[in-house]
C-alpha cells in the first residue's frame, strides 16, 4: 500500500483575516496607543499647572507663569515683558528637555 499524502494549503479566508488582524495590532500598538499616551501625559501636565512655573511653548517660548485664566495663561517673559498663550501651546516634552538641560548647565 503505497499512499500518498498531500498537503493541502489552509483556506485563504482564513489567512487573509490573520494577515489584517496582525497588521491592524501592529499599527495600533506602534502608532496609535503611543501617541494616545503622548496625549495623555499633555492634558495631565497642562492641567497640574501653576503660577511660578517656568515653562516652554511649542514654538520655542520661555516664560514664567504670571496668571492662569479659563482660556489663556499669561507668561512673564522679562521684567515688564507679558504674552497671552492658549493652554495647548505649551509643551510638556519642550518644558522636561529644558528643565532637564538647565539642571544639567
Amino acid at each position: 500500500m503505497n499512499q500518498m499524502i498531500y498537503l493541502q494549503a489552509g483556506d485563504p479566508v482564513t489567512f487573509n483575516l490573520f494577515f489584517i488582524t496582525a497588521m491592524l495590532s501592529v499599527v495600533f500598538f506602534f502608532f496609535i496607543r503611543p501617541q494616545a499616551k503622548k496625549q495623555k501625559a499633555q492634558d495631565n501636565f497642562i492641567k497640574e499647572l501653576s503660577k511660578g512655573d517656568e515653562v516652554v511653548t511649542g514654538s520655542g517660548i520661555i516664560g514664567k507663569i504670571s496668571k492662569i485664566e479659563q482660556h489663556s495663561i499669561s507668561l512673564q517673559l522679562d521684567q515688564k515683558t507679558f504674552i497671552s498663550v492658549l493652554p495647548g501651546s505649551i509643551s510638556h516634552e519642550l518644558t522636561e528637555n529644558y528643565q532637564k538641560k538647565k539642571q544639567g548647565a
